[in-house]
């Protein structure tokens, strides 16, 4: 008898479209992908958009579609059965396998990876210039990501009262690449284990060596050490802004030896020649992360939104533990306890979700993409209108490169770390 289960929990996403093709996203996709490929064809002279965009579209196109293929599911006991289409497994715009990634990779990290200690998620947020940088030289944000982590576990280290050689922690980094406005917005989230594991030198518990024979207590097996683990304080505001100003320093350092940026009369500007201004996704990129048009009759201009009331200055977000400095941006004020399973569970969901969400896309009257963002932002602004061709250009921005790991695990929660 063939038998499958379906993991569900109180906050879990819907069930997967058994039409997909009666979403707003497949509908704006399929109308707009063959003319949208065709403009870009002739604004960039035939050269087009890059294979693994145009393979993300067409895959998306076909993900869920069971003239595309499926499975056939059938009970040898009642002899029920079930098609299920095949999926794209696509990272880049399709909801649905976002979904299930985010479902599956929070289920592993709560279940197999992060153990039961308070966790701390960091947020690192960086200016429009790097953000441009980093989507053309994604290889960039390994040794950036390796200065921060060290950088926030050595403030673990003095917060928890512990040597560095002598104590490790862990963080899983996810590298998100959009925004609620499904605009270009590179930044890491990074759930950093909130204290520290001591006690992990076990140096000081062998004999004095003698001339004397071993006794038998000597060559029976040394049991090791089990870690304990500290937890660290928590941050002051004070404390965060030191921390990023150390972070910003570093990370300035290594990209102006590296050659990304140059310093010129205490400015740091992007080098000439790190953005190649003939690739096609270039444009794209630096227009999506300024909220603005690529291509067409209105590029340059910002996308139209619509507005409510603004906010009240004193917000929650001007409370929180949040340091900003120079378009940099560190962010430590979201905390789960030790045996909060759910909080952990929902953190892990909420840095691994997909980029676009079907729930908050629309299509007015005139034909145009509205689309709601999560949270209204504190001039009032709460959607964003775009015409389908603008659209088109944000989600080919969003398309991550292929073989590029957005997923990252430092310290004792590292693959082949010995603690881990």
């Amino acid at each position: 008898m063939l038998a499958f289960a379906i993991r569900v929990d109180s906050y879990a996403d819907r069930p997967r479209n058994d039409r997909p093709e009666e979403t707003t996203l497949y509908w704006i996709v399929q109308a707009h992908l063959d003319t949208y490929l065709a403009f870009v064809d002739i604004e960039t002279g035939g050269v087009g958009l890059p294979t693994f965009v145009t393979d993300e579209f067409d895959a998306f196109l076909a993900c869920g579609i069971l003239a595309h293929g499926f499975l056939r599911l059938a009970c040898d006991g009642c002899r029920e059965e079930k098609l299920v289409a095949f999926s794209c497994k696509r990272r880049g715009i399709c909801p649905s396998c976002g979904t299930r990634r985010m479902a599956e990779a929070a289920a592993y990290l709560v279940d197999h990876v992060i153990p039961k200690v308070p966790v701390r998620q960091w947020v690192m947020s960086f200016p429009i210039p790097l953000r441009s940088l980093f989507a053309v030289h994604p290889d960039l944000l390994l040794p950036v990501l390796q200065i921060i982590h060290r950088a926030i576990a050595t403030f673990l280290f003095t917060q928890a009262g512990q040597k560095r050689d002598q104590a490790a922690t862990g963080a899983v980094t996810l590298i998100q690449r959009f925004g609620s406005a499904a605009n270009l917005n590179i930044h890491l989230h990074a759930l950093v284990l909130d204290g520290v594991y001591g006690n992990l030198d076990a140096a000081d518990t062998a004999g004095t060596p003698d001339e004397s024979p071993p006794s038998p207590a000597a060559l029976a097996p040394i049991t090791p050490i089990t870690p304990i683990f500290h937890p660290a304080s928590a941050p002051t505001h004070a404390a965060l802004q030191a921390l990023l100003g150390k972070i910003i320093t570093r990370i300035l350092r290594l990209l102006i030896r590296l050659g990304h940026l140059v310093e010129e009369d205490g400015q740091t500007t992007l080098a000439g020649g790190v953005i190649d201004p003939d690739d096609v996704m270039t444009p794209l990129q630096a227009a999506a992360a300024h909220y603005r048009i690529a291509q067409g009759p209105r590029a340059g201009q910002k996308v139209l939104s619509l507005q409510l009331a603004p906010r009240h200055p004193g917000s929650r977000e001007s409370s929180a533990l949040c340091a900003n400095v120079h378009g940099f941006s560190l962010h430590a004020g979201v905390r789960c306890a030790a045996d909060d399973r759910k909080g952990r569970e929902q953190l892990c969901r909420y840095i691994t979700r997909p980029a676009v969400s079907n729930e908050r896309l629309s299509v007015n009257r005139a034909g145009q993409v509205v689309l709601k963002l999560k949270t209204a932002w504190r001039d009032g602004t709460s959607h964003h209108v775009m015409a389908p061709m603008e659209f088109m250009q944000r989600l080919a921005a969003l398309v991550p490169r292929p073989r590029l790991h957005l997923i990252r695990f430092h310290g004792v929660l590292a693959p082949n770390a010995k603690l881990r």
